[in-house]
C-alpha cells in the first residue's frame, strides 16, 4: 500500500515537473518571437513550432491572449528588472539625480532594445499589448514625475523636459539610432531639462 502511494506521488510530480517544463518552453518561445517580430507578428503556430509543441498545447497552458501575455511579461521583466530609483534617489543634487537616472534608464534600455521597441509598437494596434506594457509605462512617468518635482515641483515644462529625456523613444533616437554615445545623449537632455529649469 505504501509502495503504491510512493509511486503515485512521484508519477504526480513528474507529470507537473513536465508540465512545468512544456509551460516554460513555450513561455520562452513567446518572448523570443516578441522579440524578434513583435507581439501583433507572432502567431500560436509559430509559438507551438519554436516550442516543439502541438496549437492545442499551447492553448492548454494558456487558454486567452491574457493568460499568455501575463507568463511572457513576467518572465521577460524576470530577467531584465527594470532600473531601480533607489539607485538615484539618495543623490541629495536634483540636476547630478537626474544624470544618474539617464544613465541607468539609458543603460537598461540598451539591454531590451528590441523586445521594447516591438511592444511599444504593437501596444499602439492592439489592446492585449498595450495592457502588457501598462505597468512599465507607468514606472517611466513615475520616474519622470518624481525627478522633475525635485528639479521644480509643479512646472509642467519641466515636467515634459523630464519625461521626454526619460523616453524609450528618445533613447533609440539618440544612441540606437542617432549613433550619439550613452554620455552624449545624457548631457544633451540634462542640458535640455536644465535649459527648461533655468527659464522659470
Amino acid at each position: 500500500m505504501a509502495e503504491n502511494a510512493r509511486r503515485r506521488k512521484y508519477e504526480l510530480r513528474k507529470r507537473a515537473d513536465a508540465m512545468e517544463e512544456t509551460r516554460r518552453r513555450i513561455t520562452e518561445a513567446t518572448v523570443a518571437l516578441h522579440g524578434t517580430v513583435g507581439p501583433a507578428r507572432t502567431t500560436v503556430a509559430a509559438i507551438a513550432e519554436r516550442a516543439g509543441v502541438q496549437r492545442h498545447t499551447v492553448y492548454r497552458h494558456f487558454p486567452t491572449e491574457e493568460d499568455l501575455f501575463a507568463a511572457c511579461t513576467a518572465h521577460f521583466w524576470a530577467e531584465h528588472p527594470w532600473p531601480d530609483p533607489r539607485e538615484w534617489g539618495g543623490v541629495a543634487d536634483p540636476r547630478a539625480r537626474l544624470r544618474v537616472a539617464l544613465e541607468r534608464m539609458y543603460a537598461f534600455y540598451a539591454s531590451v532594445e528590441p523586445m521594447l521597441a516591438n511592444m511599444l509598437r504593437d501596444a499602439e494596434t492592439e489592446p492585449v499589448v498595450a495592457r502588457a506594457v501598462r505597468s512599465y509605462v507607468d514606472f517611466v512617468e513615475r520616474v519622470a514625475r518624481e525627478l522633475a518635482d525635485a528639479l521644480a515641483p509643479g512646472r509642467s515644462l519641466v515636467a515634459q523636459a523630464v519625461r521626454h529625456a526619460v523616453d524609450f523613444r528618445t533613447w533609440r533616437s539618440l544612441v540606437a539610432r542617432g549613433g550619439l554615445r550613452p554620455d552624449e545623449a545624457i548631457a544633451l537632455m540634462a542640458a535640455m531639462v536644465v535649459a527648461a529649469v533655468d527659464q522659470l
